[in-house]
């Protein structure tokens, strides 16, 4: 799966230890200097958002346009498409995981759980862009899979174990139905208003989590 990839027009508080890198059990990144870790991270982020709007054969020279760098650039750090679809799928998961500890550390512990469901769906989106290409990596990487299907309820449990406790969300909600009620929208058919619809009915979810709950 390793491919070249075409240069012509292809298209605060400590959620779980060891998140980051060690919860997806990839190698460490090397060490850069501060302008190239920065072109980096703006190809990675570019990357991110061009294969949810495109899907994952979107054009590298697009990326890096975005990024405000030169292919060369991206090459550099990318060597091939496939390396960069990894990297970019590591990172999702990896800032996920980061948004748990950030939004628990500075909000109400409802909306904390809210604001991160809906920051799953744009990993969602992710994935969806790198379809059958991230699939393959997956069988070629299966523990960048078991990573993330073991830290994903992980980071649930505890978002909605501390709002339970909060009493701003009903204390009847367990785990398996927030599952449940997520991967039904993560599953729903792709259309060009997939992520409004799901985000509407995220918000239809939470609002069905705080009915009757203790704390106004």
């Amino acid at each position: 799966m390793d491919r070249r990839p075409s240069r012509a027009g292809g298209n605060g508080v400590s959620v779980l230890k060891g998140s980051g890198a060690g919860v997806m059990g990839g190698a460490a990144a090397p060490v850069l200097r501060a302008d190239a870790r920065r072109n980096r991270d703006k190809l990675l982020a570019e990357a991110a958002q061009l294969f949810a709007e495109r899907g994952v054969n979107a054009a590298l020279e697009e990326i890096a346009r975005r990024a405000g760098v030169g292919i060369g650039t991206l090459y550099r750090h990318f060597p091939t498409r496939d390396a960069l679809i990894a990297t970019v799928y590591q990172r999702e998961s990896e800032a996920l995981y980061a948004a748990a500890e950030e939004l628990a550390a500075r909000l109400p512990a409802d909306e904390a759980l809210a604001r991160w469901m809906h920051r799953s769906l744009d990993m969602m989106a992710t994935k969806r862009g790198l379809g059958e290409s991230l699939k393959a990596l997956l069988r070629e990487r299966p523990e960048l899979l078991a990573a993330s299907k073991s830290g994903f309820p992980a980071m649930v449990e505890r978002l909605l174990g501390a709002a339970k406790a909060s009493g701003r969300i009903r204390g009847d909600i367990e785990l398996a139905d927030v599952l449940h009620a997520l991967n039904g929208i993560y599953a729903a058919p792709e259309s060009v208003e997939w992520r409004a619809r799901s985000g509407r009915v995220l918000d239809l979810l939470v609002a069905g989590m705080r009915q009757g709950a203790t704390v106004g």
